[in-house]
């Protein structure tokens, strides 16, 4: 049923020959430094001929036509044909068609949380036997991402349903090379020296930090990604996941603790631009700005790997403007633990032709494909960091590389009464005054009224 179709001479003799004349292989053979030998390991694995694979998820124009162009080096060392459709309003659409019976083969998830609801719903296969061994030896920080991946199936057992392809990444601090140098400061390289520096801007005359909480209906969301990545920082990542699943209430200690950290950088008049009244009300997507004032108005920004495309026109990467690891504390030994968010993959419909594509996802060339075409990092330890677009890049794919934990982004794992409504609210309320302990005890006794 599957017979070898195209050996290492044919995959190089189809990305030589055919990228031009079909123009849809846009890499030849030897650009990139490509791992080659991984999709002529498809090639001789699969004969696909005749078979159709689909495909639904999140993503539409620019990027649809990024990944359509890793489908079609599978399609042309299998003989397959996979259709990917991409829609706005996917998380509507992949529920219908999954209850009418009608799913795609292959769902591209945006976060576990669906993934989950689907697989306890009977609408989701497990991954292919082994696929759990394979992630714990290949990605950076394995483990995290089969946890990320395992859900209760129908009966209560859990088995793993996703494997993660696409990464966010946002424990970065952003700001602007020149003012360092001219300040004489340097990158922070744990969490007890981003404090002495926050310190020591203060005493120099400046201001550290830059933070706004604005996002017109969605106002505090900034102030959950802080609080999560403290939380990774001061406690192990299993009560992280407690506290996600409200397993450990929000009113713990242990939680407060991170908020309370978060008001060490945005409770104190003198450490964020504007003073602290300001947090609330200055929109995150202007926040960054004081970085580029000459004199700055601020040193350093914490967000994620998309706040570049607010910076002022003609920011250069680099030069202009760069980020660092948003540091671990030294002294807690809890490795260098990483936040974020990512796309994962989920087998709707299965097939034999289904698990060769989720193969073929598994090597390093399904993920340089798009590394290379730009805006795509990737958890997977076995691909050429060289392979990234841009220096920007490469660095933060190589935090990822680093990282000894990977978490989601809580609250969008947190039902959306409380990570989209309670936990966003409560921040805004945090920054103007109220108390961690009121603000985490009226978030839990929201998250009780919906239970």
């Amino acid at each position: 049923m599957m017979k070898p179709l195209l050996g290492t001479a044919a995959v190089a003799a189809l990305v030589a020959g055919g990228a031009h004349a079909a123009g849809h292989l846009p890499f030849n053979e030897g650009e990139g430094a490509f791992n080659w030998d991984s999709l002529a390991a498809i090639a001789d694995a699969y004969n696909l001929e005749g078979e159709t694979i689909t495909m639904t998820g999140p993503w539409t124009g620019v990027e649809k036509e990024k990944v359509d162009i890793v489908l079609n080096y599978f399609e042309e060392a299998t003989g397959a044909t996979v259709n990917y459709s991409g829609s706005d309003s996917f998380e509507q659409d992949i529920v219908i068609s999954a209850r009418s019976g009608s799913a795609p083969n292959i769902a591209v998830f945006p976060q576990p949380g669906l993934a989950a609801d689907l697989a306890k719903q009977g609408f989701l296969t497990p991954m292919p036997e082994g696929t759990a061994d394979w992630v714990k030896d290949n990605f950076a920080a394995g483990s995290s991402w089969v946890d990320l991946g395992t859900y209760a199936d129908p009966d209560g057992n859990d088995q793993l349903y996703g494997m993660f392809y696409r990464v966010d990444l946002k424990s970065l601090v952003w700001y602007s090379p020149t003012a360092f140098d001219e300040a004489g400061y340097d990158i922070p390289e744990t969490m007890e020296e981003l404090k002495e520096l926050t310190d020591q801007i203060v005493e120099d005359g400046g201001t550290p930090w830059c933070i706004g909480l604005g996002s017109g209906a969605a106002t505090g969301w900034p102030a959950t990604d802080w609080v999560e990545d403290l939380m990774l920082r001061t406690q192990e990542p299993a009560v992280y996941d407690q506290w996600v699943s409200n397993e450990m209430k929000f009113d713990d200690p242990k939680v407060v603790e991170a908020i309370e950290e978060f008001g060490y950088f945005a409770k104190n008049d003198a450490y964020v631009q504007g003073g602290a009244q300001a947090v609330a009300t200055t929109d995150f997507r202007d926040s960054p700005n004081g970085l580029f004032a000459i004199p700055p108005e601020c040193y350093m920004h914490r967000q994620a790997s998309f706040i570049p495309a607010f910076f002022p026109e003609g920011t250069a990467m680099g030069d202009d403007a760069d980020f660092f690891y948003f540091p671990a504390y030294e002294g807690k030994d809890l490795g260098k633990p990483v936040l974020g968010a990512g796309t994962l993959f989920g087998i709707t419909n299965p097939s034999d032709a289904t698990n060769a594509l989720i193969e073929y996802f598994k090597t390093p060339i399904a993920h340089e494909l798009w590394m290379a075409q730009g805006g795509f990092l990737t958890a997977h330890a076995g691909v050429n960091l060289d392979n990234y677009a841009d220096e920007s890049s490469k660095a933060q794919g190589e935090i990822l590389q680093n990282a000894s934990t990977f978490r989601f982004d809580a609250s969008d794992l947190m039902p959306s009464e409380i990570g989209a409504g309670a936990f966003w609210t409560g921040m805004v309320d945090y920054v103007t005054g109220a108390s961690a302990g009121d603000v985490a005890t009226a978030i839990q006794e929201r998250w009780d009224s919906i239970q």
